[in-house]
């Protein structure tokens, strides 16, 4: 690794495990000190180990972030603590991801998706940004999704929760990019573990037929996309998502049959 991120101190929310835990450990490669957080303290502490057997910064903070504001304050808070009085870099990366249909989804689970989509990178950013422009700038990265933008079926309720951290992600470049900290996005598509041989395709497989990867993401990619933006090299970059989609989201692979060629008359 090149050490992007040397020096550079670093929570990411949701990173015990699959997207967010690549990123934390892709943090950490480049030079950053990360703090790893989620509910499940043993996830977190494995993250963490592996972190540090691979000669990384990172320690575990557990935080159960349901949308109080209080809750988001507190991880800011010891979070800015751990990593020696300031935070670089925030990733709102966690999420849940009910999908009942619009017509079965009672109250109780829609305020439960929105309180940990939206309302808790909401306050944790209020808490985090204003010390990042006191401490001469910084970086917040937000999670969006593919179908934010190309609605499926069940797809509703979650959706609605990643376009709104998508729109929050211009607002909030327009409100703290002034101030030093640049605020962008990334758009995951279909990002899963590898399928066992010889197993049926999963859902997510299918939907990915047709584009131009022609296969589902890696956790990899994904935090690669997001050490780009938390570095020096798009300190020009403000208010963008970036699409780590195979192209599931902007482009149609349109296969053409060539034309049925007919084999002369035969003389009599």
């Amino acid at each position: 690794m090149s050490g992007r991120l040397r020096d550079r101190t670093a929570l990411v929310t949701g990173s015990t495990s699959n997207i967010g835990q690549a990123i934390a450990e892709a943090f950490a490669a480049e030079g950053a000190h990360v703090v790893v957080s989620g509910r499940n303290q043993e996830r977190g502490a494995q993250v963490v180990e592996g972190i540090r057997a691979s000669g990384g910064r990172a320690d575990f903070l557990a935080a159960d972030l349901d949308g109080s504001p209080g809750g988001s304050r507190s991880l800011a808070e010891r979070a800015r603590q751990t990593l020696g009085g300031r935070i670089d870099i925030l990733v709102n990366n966690a999420g849940i991801y009910p999908a009942p249909a619009t017509t079965d989804t009672d109250e109780k689970t829609f305020d439960q998706v929105y309180g940990v989509n939206v309302k808790a990178p909401f306050f944790l950013t209020a808490a985090v940004a204003p010390a990042m422009a006191e401490s001469g700038g910084g970086a917040i990265i937000n999670l969006g999704s593919w179908i934010a933008r190309l609605g499926v079926p069940l797809g509703a309720l979650y959706s609605s929760t990643k376009g709104a951290m998508e729109t929050l992600t211009r607002a909030w470049a327009a409100e703290f990019g002034p101030q030093g900290v640049r605020v962008n996005a990334v758009s995951p598509g279909v990002v899963l573990p590898p399928a066992p041989e010889g197993s049926d395709p999963h859902a997510g497989e299918v939907m990915m037929e047709g584009t131009p990867a022609g296969r589902v993401g890696t956790p990899h990619a994904v935090a690669q996309a997001v050490v780009w933006l938390a570095s020096d090299e798009a300190a020009f970059v403000h208010g963008t998502v970036v699409d780590v989609d195979g192209g599931r989201a902007g482009v149609a692979v349109i296969r053409t049959q060539p034309p049925a060629t007919s084999s002369p008359p035969h003389a009599a």
